[in-house]
């Protein structure tokens, strides 16, 4: 997919010009010519006879920046002082901080917020330690902890190299639910040293979001680590993925006048997104369902079958296919893909059956062209923010986490997961809803909110269970 220029890949290039003549329209024209965009232009310094402006440009990747650079050094009188990565800029000392909620400007507060004054709100907690949400960072705190192992679609890259996506992370977490998130980032891919470390960590926390932790380990530390505590542990790659499909399929089958129920859907991928994705769609009212991984469909005629692929053998496929991914979605009515790019064309879509659905979220390479499957489907989603229809995490996981610490809940359950989905998709109105608006934005004011308040009523007096 041949892509285009992007705010992610945007540079400021620091020109020193001559103060007349035609250098700015020189410099707008070299950097359409070589495929970027001019989103900025700003004065830094004048003077009679040059001008320092920087000029900001959206590129395609690094090697398109650096053409870009190159072209514009060509122009005559012109000369480059710098060149900034924008992102990298954000990036620079990191995107987080801690600052104190109370003012220390004199010794009395110093007082009563450390010592002597804190250690009678320390033994109150001790006399009393459910009083620990009440008085302290608890009550609004999330450890968002990853072992680097399966960051993004970069792979296992390490717990420093997943730091800026955990920051990231605990970001958005503040931005869209006003939640403290702190990334912890371990030096280990151990099941139980995971497992211990976090329950060590525990009692700092309202709340657990693993992130980022490869298949099939993430599966096992997420189990354990909900027996062990007795506050809620989300995964979100699993957990959050799920809610946002399933509210945007909701919407998608209302566009299109089908039931949930009655669809035919094919899923590829079987990993933890897509082991989610199936149970919540399967408690939602899913009944026909065909998940394929690279080997093809799962279904109990396979030797291969681990835990996982066994329970999804034995929940779908009742007719017992056993073809590959193509004929799985041959007069399919759906196509969820949390797989691999490219696996499919726009043919295999012309195959699905009218009015057909596809989610293709392999990002940043969907499974097929959201272009070549336009030509053939009523509704396509991606995870890409080019396209209409993000299929984006974040209109989940800020306001699961705030009903569920406003909760005070211990546990996480299939029911909080689909009330979150139904409390999105109903973000989107009936005079809102189309084929390219199934999801609302992730800045929509009522998301985080509307989720928040479904996952706090269906948490309210609920025993603990497993999702």
């Amino acid at each position: 997919m041949a892509s285009v220029p992007s705010v992610s890949y945007s540079i400021t290039v620091r020109l020193e010009v001559p103060a007349g003549g035609k250098a700015v329209s020189q410099i707008t024209h070299v950097v359409e010519n070589a495929g970027g965009i001019v989103t900025a232009l700003d004065v830094n310094t004048a003077g009679h006879e040059t001008l320092r402006i920087d000029v900001t440009i959206a590129t395609r990747d690094t090697e398109h920046a650096e053409a870009i650079s190159a072209a514009l050094e060509t122009i005559d009188d012109i000369s480059i002082h710098k060149v900034s990565d924008r992102t990298f800029l954000m990036h620079l000392g990191g995107k987080i901080e801690m600052m104190s909620k109370v003012p220390l400007r004199n010794r009395d507060e110093l007082s009563m917020a450390y010592t002597p004054g804190v250690a009678r709100v320390s033994l109150a907690i001790a006399r009393n330690p459910e009083d620990v949400r009440r008085l302290t960072i608890k009550r609004n705190s999330v450890a968002v902890v990853t072992d680097g192992s399966a960051v993004l679609g970069l792979g296992n890259i390490g717990p420093e190299a997943a730091l800026p996506v955990m920051e990231g992370k605990a970001a958005l977490f503040k931005r869209f639910a006003g939640i403290d998130a702190w990334p912890i980032c371990l030096d280990t891919q151990d099941t139980d040293e995971i497992v211990r470390t976090v329950q060590i960590l525990a009692p700092a926390f309202g709340g657990i979001n693993l992130e980022d932790i490869s298949a099939p380990r993430c599966f096992e530390v997420e189990a354990r680590l909900r027996d062990l505590l007795d506050i809620p542990v989300f995964h979100d790659d699993q957990h959050g993925t799920a809610i946002c499909v399933l509210a945007a399929l909701t919407n998608a089958l209302r566009v299109v006048g089908k039931d949930i129920g009655d669809v035919r859907i094919a899923m590829s991928g079987a990993g933890a997104a897509g082991s989610a994705i199936l149970r919540l769609l399967l408690h939602a009212g899913a009944r026909n369902v065909v998940v394929c991984d690279f080997h093809g469909a799962v279904h109990l005629g396979r030797e291969d079958l681990d835990s996982s692929l066994r329970w999804i053998a034995e929940n779908t496929n009742a007719e017992g296919y056993a073809g590959d991914l193509k004929g799985a979605v041959k007069d399919a009515d759906v196509f969820v893909g949390v797989s691999a790019p490219n696996i499919l064309t726009g043919d295999d879509i012309a195959t699905m059956k009218d009015d057909a659905i596809v989610f293709a979220l392999a990002n940043p390479e969907p499974e097929v062209s959201p272009d070549e499957a336009r030509e053939h489907a009523a509704v396509v989603a991606t995870g890409r923010s080019d396209y209409p229809n993000q299929i984006n995490n974040v209109l989940a996981f800020p306001g699961v986490f705030r009903g569920l610490l406003d909760a005070q809940a211990d546990g996480v359950t299939q029911e909080m997961l689909l009330a979150a989905a139904k409390a999105l998709a109903e973000v989107v109105t009936d005079a809102e809803l189309g084929p390219n608006y199934i999801v609302p934005s992730v800045f929509h004011p009522d998301v985080s909110t509307r989720v928040a308040g479904a996952v706090r009523e269906a948490a309210g007096g609920r025993p603990r269970t497993e999702a």
